[in-house]
């Protein structure tokens, strides 16, 4: 192919309402039995085959053997602003009073399963305890992330004072519910060298954008393209979970692909974009001309620059592959770990109690010391060093020596030398952006892609999300930021896509971001950058605390650990537009543990 293409004649593209693949009897993905209209290939092309026009499959519970209804409660057992856990029999759903009506839907989170009876009732949402994602008491729906999935919303109807819910047995068990979704039924028409929306990169922001666009009804083609082998996974639990295979941390399956009209390229790395052509270069020569364009490329990890960088068994935990081998490497041997990031902390912790030594190597005093400040980090630091990881503090890897081609110590600039089987860089992470050098697009001095409040580049029609760009961050007062959190890409992601179709949506979300290490959690919210004072609550000895971070007397970020679920309730005092003082900081801790917060956000319930 050349650098010049025809555009394909207009065709009549029709729209197809498809409910959720579970939703959906397993032999109707297909008319024809056929399990996807589209052939991926790795060099960047994909076969198309035509498709069968098919129905519209109406409501999927109009089976009455599915539907189960009970009694769950006297009217008067839930006071407004309260949730409860009731049990229908077949399964359990939340029920909810506010201002007067009642709701009920899935009780547990979609992401991690989290009881969401224990989260936080504000303003028409249900935010979960755990990770902050929020849903719709209306409808169920996903309002913000992480997760991909809404809930299941029941019908509630009062009889003799008494409540009843009315639901499908089916959604009762599975607990999450996706979107209606439109899809192109036209592909066939198609040029592959032709799509409407490009998105370069299959992280969060990426898939969170095609699920977004066929969400809203968007029918012309999709194209995701990755340098991976691998359809969209969740990446942060390289480190947290680090036996996982690729199939297993799968954020859609294949067939979800298939069934929507996203076509995945994976194996494709984009080598040049030409925004004044509107197309783009794959390494194998490919070109593709885009309509709209979304840049979701992530991050690079950094390496180091000491001699024995370069040997096999030294990593930077970017693939299942680096995890696997990793554990398979350090398995009653001894780990090295370079640098105390959250990446570089998840995989000691994770290693202990399969290495012989874990070692942590860290050029500050204290780990996460800018992050979270002294005396949470050194809290941290203790839970680690009981666990028997070793810390070298304020020092860096001079040297990487090897014996027979194989890493065999590492040597540290303080004149430490340290026996290392295997070792893991955690140094921190660039941006992923080399290829934009000609495109026109605008980057800030660390070379993020700059962005305004609708994920838009400077560029038209040329979008970017997730780790890769700075942001205005509005509860910091339009303070640029980059926030490289694992939900911010999910919201980016979706902010993108609204746009991408014209709907003039500005990003207004707290980030908010989570850890977990030797089954302990830490979950933290807002943004610290330039904090000034920390106001903890609780006992940081025993690691059950609540630290609050400030800044010209205004609270601008919550760390806790065994505190649930008073993260998220920061987080939704943040997000209703509300500020904590220093001075509220007691009356806050005091309020939330009766569960009470309309006196700050001033939404009563």
């Amino acid at each position: 192919m050349g650098g010049c293409f025809s555009k394909p004649k207009p065709v009549e593209v029709k729209v197809e309402v498809v409910l959720p693949e579970k939703e959906r009897e397993k032999e109707e993905m297909s008319p024809n039995g056929k399990a996807s209209p589209l052939a991926y290939k790795a060099n960047g092309t994909a076969r198309h085959y035509h498709h069968e026009e098919r129905p519209i499959v109406l409501n999927p519970y109009t089976n009455p053997k599915d539907m189960v209804e009970a009694s769950v409660c006297h009217v008067k057992d839930l006071e407004n602003g309260q949730m409860r856990e009731v049990d229908l029999g077949c399964g359990k759903a939340l029920l909810i009073k506010q201002n007067g009506e009642y709701y009920a839907m899935g009780h547990k989170c979609p992401h991690y399963g989290a009881p969401l009876v224990k989260g936080v009732l504000s303003r028409g949402r249900v935010r979960c305890p755990w990770h902050g994602a929020c849903f719709n008491i209306a409808t169920g729906d996903i309002e913000d992330f992480p997760g991909l999935d809404g809930l299941p919303k029941f019908q509630v109807k009062i009889e003799k004072e008494r409540v009843y819910i009315r639901a499908s047995k089916q959604a009762l068990q599975s607990q999450r519910r996706t979107k209606v979704m439109a899809k192109c039924i036209a592909l066939s028409n198609y040029s592959t060298a032709i799509t409407n929306i490009l998105i370069i990169g299959a992280g969060p922001a990426g898939l969170v954008c095609a699920e977004t666009l066929r969400q809203e009804g968007f029918s012309d083609r999709i194209v995701m393209c990755t340098s991976e082998k691998y359809l969209p996974y969740d990446r942060s639990k390289l480190s947290k979970s680090m036996d996982s295979q690729a199939e297993q941390i799968f954020l859609r399956s294949k067939e979800f692909f298939h069934t929507y009209d996203i076509e995945v390229l994976t194996e494709t790395q984009v080598v040049n974009v030409d925004t004044k052509n509107k197309t783009v270069v794959f390494k194998d020569g490919f070109r593709m001309e885009y309509n709209k364009l979304l840049i979701a490329t992530g991050n690079t990890p950094k390496t180091l620059t000491c001699k024995g960088k370069e040997l096999d068994n030294v990593f930077t935990i970017r693939t299942p592959e680096d995890a696997n081998r990793v554990v398979k490497l350090a398995t009653g041997r001894n780990a090295v770990i370079v640098g105390a990031s959250f990446l570089g902390m998840e995989v000691a912790a994770y290693l202990c109690e399969k290495a012989h030594s874990v070692s942590v190597v860290e050029l500050e005093n204290i780990p996460f010391k800018k992050f979270l400040g002294d005396k949470v980090g050194l809290a941290i630091m203790k839970m680690f060093e009981s666990n028997k990881v070793k810390f070298y503090m304020q020092t860096e890897v001079s040297e990487l020596r090897e014996q027979e081609g194989k890493l065999k110590e590492v040597v540290l600039k303080s004149g430490k030398v340290l026996r290392a089987d295997v070792c893991v860089i955690g140094i921190g992470a660039s941006p992923t952006t080399g290829f934009l050098k000609q495109s026109g697009v605008t980057f800030d001095s660390k070379g993020y892609i700059l962005v305004n409040k609708m994920m838009q580049t400077n560029v038209p029609g040329v979008f970017a999300a997730g780790d890769v760009v700075t942001f205005p961050l509005a509860f910091r007062n339009n303070k640029k930021v980059n926030v490289p959190h694992w939900q911010m890409a999910h919201m980016q992601g979706r902010i993108a896509a609204l746009n991408m179709l014209a709907q003039g949506t500005e990003i207004n979300t707290i980030p908010y971001l989570w850890t977990a290490m030797f089954g302990k959690s830490l979950r933290y919210a807002g943004n610290g950058e330039g904090f000034d004072d920390v106001i903890i609550q609780g006992d940081i000895e025993e690691l059950k605390f609540v630290a609050f971070y400030t800044r010209n007397d205004e609270v601008i970020a919550v760390a806790s650990m065994n505190y649930d679920p008073i993260v998220s309730k920061v987080a939704e005092v943040m997000a209703s537009g509300k500020s904590i003082r220093k001075r509220d900081v007691e009356m806050f801790v005091r309020h939330c543990k009766t569960g009470d917060i309309s006196w700050l956000t001033g939404k009563g319930s």
